[in-house]
């Protein structure tokens, strides 16, 4: 009980780090699923993708073991880029995979999101290949800034980055989604679509929208990811897009705030059992809170019980 006592502190930064990136991943599976009832299993991949992206721009501003420019704006511009890259890739997915089977049967959205899920996965292992592409993170953090400790906890740089990055992403989503326009009109859609539509809103636009915040917020996930274990591969998306999934399912899918909590509650829940269990055997975790949630509370932490038909 000791060592959990004295582990604690720098359990809970390492979850409150992962349950971050969870919560973006889960962003995107609740928005889609908030306005058109369908999961977009080709989430994981679009995340791989920006982090790919995101490596990119650091292999082409990183010759010679030095920096092109500034780190904190290579930084800026992997983030950037693998946002832009990930959500144009989220819109073209919707309107080539999605759109035309909207009023299609749920099965054939379903079955459609796998096929792009595993010629995605397919695209970058024949252009990229299986190998693990390494983010040279030495290059973007001064040696004096790599570790910082304050008492019994050590904050790594890039661990402070993404904490910092996360909130300010999911921040700004929720100020959006209150205080605009169109973050009333993404409401109105996800609440009743055709409603929505004879109240002179542009459905297929801001199902468009969703679709392009949603996956840049994927592939800002992804980007720190690499930062943080400082590696990124053509397969990194299936565990990230099931880790997002139970994220979503467990705080309500289709609720915003309940992906967010759902990301925190799972990365915490993963830190702490590392403290009881060996390390190989934390992705457990993530399916067994998945399985109770299922048989206790199907609806999730914040969702709605739907009404039983009679």
């Amino acid at each position: 009980m000791d060592m959990f006592l004295e582990q604690l502190p720098q359990q809970l930064v390492n979850g409150i780090t992962l349950g971050g990136v969870y919560a973006l991943i889960a962003i995107g599976y609740s928005m889609v699923y908030g306005i058109l009832s369908m999961l977009n299993f080709a989430h994981g991949e679009v995340y791989m993708i920006g982090g790919f992206t995101g490596w990119w721009v650091l292999h082409l501003l990183y010759r010679e073991n030095a920096l092109a420019m500034n780190a904190v704006a290579v930084i800026a511009l992997m983030v950037v880029f693998a946002m832009a890259v990930s959500g144009i890739l989220g819109v073209l997915i919707e309107r080539v995979a999605y759109r035309p089977l909207r009023h299609a049967p749920r099965i054939n959205l379903l079955l459609s999101a796998l096929g792009v899920s595993i010629f995605l996965q397919n695209f970058v292992l024949t252009f990229q290949g299986a190998k693990v592409r390494s983010f040279p993170v030495a290059a973007l953090v001064p040696e004096s800034l790599r570790v910082i400790q304050l008492g019994p906890v050590v904050f790594s740089f890039m661990r402070v980055l993404v904490i910092v990055v996360c909130f300010c992403l999911m921040a700004g989503l929720s100020i959006m989604i209150k205080s605009t326009k169109l973050g009333k009109a993404m409401r109105a859609t996800a609440q009743d679509v055709e409603t929505a539509a004879f109240m002179g809103v542009d459905v297929d636009r801001i199902i468009m929208v969703v679709f392009f915040i949603g996956s840049a917020l994927g592939g800002a996930a992804s980007v720190l990811v690499g930062l943080l274990f400082t590696q990124v591969d053509y397969y990194a998306g299936f565990a990230a897009g099931l880790k997002g999934f139970t994220a979503a399912v467990l705080g309500g899918i289709g609720n915003l705030y309940g992906a967010m909590l759902g990301g925190f509650v799972l990365g915490l829940s993963e830190a702490l059992a590392v403290t009881f269990f060996p390390a190989a055997y934390k992705d457990v975790v993530a399916f067994v809170i998945l399985i109770a949630v299922l048989i206790l509370r199907p609806w999730g932490l914040m969702g709605e019980k739907s009404p039983e038909k009679v």
